[in-house]
């Protein structure tokens, strides 16, 4: 796994189980739109966090649209998903191995998304 990627996806996980970003609904996201919703108060990272917060709206935006059907559901299983380990690999319905290879294609995947979007 990608560590910047693993904390990324932590802060996404937290933002999606406390509701700040609605599925699907991040692509007319922007810098503007935060500040309208924290009512003009810019943070841009949260408990000490190298990850930006408008970074979180962008994992969103590459979970939903650019990962396949089985990266996306060990992402949200990992992320967002139960305590248990055992619970995430039962709910994707693979083994321990394939879980953490198809998160780890996930990271690379999102990982190579930021670098296109970034250049």
């Amino acid at each position: 796994m990608i560590s910047y990627i693993d904390e990324a996806l932590q802060r996404w996980g937290d933002a999606q189980q406390a509701g700040e970003t609605e599925r699907g609904s991040t692509m007319g996201s922007s810098l503007i739109a935060s500040l309208m919703a924290s009512q003009g108060v810019l943070n841009r990272a949260a408990r000490g966090s190298r990850v930006l917060v408008d970074r979180t709206t962008e994992i969103d935006w590459i979970v939903s649209k650019h990962l396949s059907p089985e990266q996306r559901q060990v992402v949200v299983e990992q992320y967002c998903g139960g305590e248990h380990q055992r619970e995430k690999w039962m709910a994707c319905g693979c083994s321990r191995a394939q879980f953490y290879r198809r998160l780890g294609q996930a990271h690379r995947a999102i990982e190579s998304q930021l670098l296109k979007r970034a250049a």
